[in-house]
């Protein structure tokens, strides 16, 4: 208490202007939501009124994000701290890029809700507050660079999410789903709060760059090697139940086909672009923890897990969805193999100081981009589909080449690029990620590049399935029907864009690599050393 009063000024340590500035897209969306829940009172809670406030909140959301990418240099900036690099939040060229990924996601299942929803809906305010709400977390998540932080985004993008899966309170289906996913949210956030507390225990700072350095500390021969590989597991869990990587999975498939087709759109790319990313980061900071190249064997036993976890994801969300008619349902045991490929780029652990370092992040980055717009895609049509025949089975689908050829063509396209066949940007994401993991030259590496080329073998079959019902099973008897032209943009456009990202790859993947850059950035430069985590460690076990 006495030195915080001997202190002329407590915020003289901090450049407000600047922290205000580079985490402005996230105070945007706390405005937006605010601007939302005095429309009801102002104006009305009419539906077109509050998409115009929401539409209006994430344009300038995406402005700012705009503008904060352009002074945000290639080393990230620790904000909210006094001390430098050990801040709360971090702003860097992938947090930013991914809050500007993030609004063009969230304009196109706001467009899915105008079209869909928005007829029956009477509740438009506290739906757009709960979807922003969600994009807060995540975006959080992204920005974190503290343990603490860490927790409390994982939960301001689980609990409004759960609540929109089970928005409609007339739909036993969707309240059910809703319940699942809360209470295995909750198991699970528990878990992760106790690894939080042992962490804090072990370490003595919920700093994720001296968690990571005191980890690194810890498996060179350190006495709690095995406490920490406890808390550590813990803290995974929360992470892993947002990327729906086995065996936090559960929840998924129950809450995409119970929820409204926008929801799950949003939930299926979302919420596991944000648990991928957040992961990276914290692999990339061990990395960077590692003394030099030679000592990165001290982290092979972590890209195990990890490597045989995302393996074992894509493999069970593949065979799963073998048996599926619903094509809601089909898509979310898609995702969850999906997430596996992706967690298979976090298992290339490469030193920062040795070439092609952010191989493994730039495949995953590239492939989150290239994911939004093949979910997009894929779920829009089968929302129009499903308004059409009155349900998500596959069998809705019978003739769509014929009845709407406009619908059935970007459906092919996504489908395609979901399996990962060129000329689609899909095959160009995965391909990237293959190489990362050959790159490494481990038989980890190698293992990973076999699993998932046969899991892109088997999930042929239950894409295809699709295909085939639109082009082959025609009886001729069900009429053409005419959709949305907001939809059929849409859903085009996202064709069109996988179409294009196949052909420019090399481009695209230099400005990805750009990004993947500043997750080490932070940790690199950080004053914390090995040496003196080693001797504290040493100290608190005398």
């Amino acid at each position: 208490m006495n030195s915080l009063l001997g202190q002329t000024n407590l915020w003289e340590a901090f450049d407000v202007g600047r922290d205000l500035f580079l985490f402005s897209p996230m105070i945007a969306m706390v405005c937006t939501m605010l601007l939302i829940v005095a429309c009801p009172i102002v104006i009305g809670r009419g539906t077109r009124t509050i998409s115009v406030a929401a539409s209006f909140g994430i344009a300038v959301t995406f402005f700012l994000a705009w503008r904060v990418m352009g002074t945000v240099g290639d080393a990230a900036v620790s904000g909210f701290s006094a001390e430098p690099f050990l801040g709360l939040l971090v702003a860097d060229k992938l947090s930013v890029g991914f809050q500007l990924l993030l609004m063009v996601f969230l304009a196109g299942v706001s467009l899915l809700w105008l079209m869909g929803s928005a007829r029956t809906e009477r509740n438009a305010p506290e739906f757009f507050i709960l979807l922003i709400g969600s994009a807060l977390g995540m975006s959080l998540m992204v920005s974190s660079a503290n343990l603490l932080t860490m927790v409390i985004a994982i939960e301001m993008a689980s609990i409004p999410s759960y609540a929109i899966v089970g928005f409609d309170k007339r739909d036993r289906v969707g309240a059910e789903a809703s319940l699942k996913y809360m209470i295995f949210g909750a198991v699970c956030a528990a878990i992760m709060l106790y690894g939080t507390s042992l962490v804090y225990g072990l370490v003595g700072s919920l700093s994720m760059t001296e968690i990571a350095a005191f980890t690194v500390a810890q498996m060179s021969g350190g006495a709690n090697v095995t406490l920490l590989g406890v808390a550590l597991s813990c803290v995974f869990v929360g992470i892993a139940f947002k990327i729906s990587a086995v065996p936090f999975h559960f929840w998924c498939p129950d809450a995409f086909q119970g929820a409204k087709i926008e929801v799950t759109t949003w939930l299926s790319v979302a919420s596991k672009a944000a648990g991928l990313v957040m992961l990276a980061r914290f692999m990339s900071m061990m990395c960077a923890a590692v003394p030099s190249e030679l000592n990165m064997n001290l982290l092979t036993p972590l890209a195990w897990v990890i490597g045989v976890l995302a393996a074992v994801t894509a493999t069970v969300g593949n065979f799963a969805a073998y048996k599926q008619q619903s094509v809601k349902r089909m898509l979310a045991y898609s995702s969850i193999a999906h997430a596996g490929y992706m967690m298979m780029a976090t298992a290339v652990f490469i030193h920062p100081s040795a070439s092609g370092a952010g191989a493994g992040m730039s495949a995953m980055l590239m492939y989150i981009v290239i994911y939004m717009f093949m979910n997009l895609c894929a779920f829009g049509v089968t929302a129009m589909v499903s308004w059409e025949a009155g349900t998500d089975d596959i069998e809705g689908f019978n003739g769509l080449i014929r009845r709407s050829p406009l619908l059935a063509v970007p459906m092919v396209i996504a489908l395609m690029s979901l399996i990962g066949m060129p000329p689609m940007a899909g095959f160009i994401g995965k391909w990237w990620i293959l190489v990362a993991l050959g790159q490494t030259g481990t038989l980890l590496g190698w293992s990973l590049v076999v699993v998932a080329s046969v899991n892109t073998l088997i999930s042929l079959y239950y894409y295809m399935r699709i295909v085939v019902q639109m082009g082959i099973r025609d009886s001729g008897r069900r009429p053409a029907f005419s959709s949305p032209l907001s939809g059929l943009a849409l859903v085009n456009v996202c064709a069109v864009v996988l179409l294009v990202l196949f052909f420019a790859a090399g481009p695209f993947k230099e400005r990805v690599a750009g990004f993947s850059t500043s997750l080490y950035s932070v940790t690199v430069t950080s004053p914390v050393s090995h040496e003196s985590l080693a001797v504290a460690d040493q100290e608190a076990g005398q």
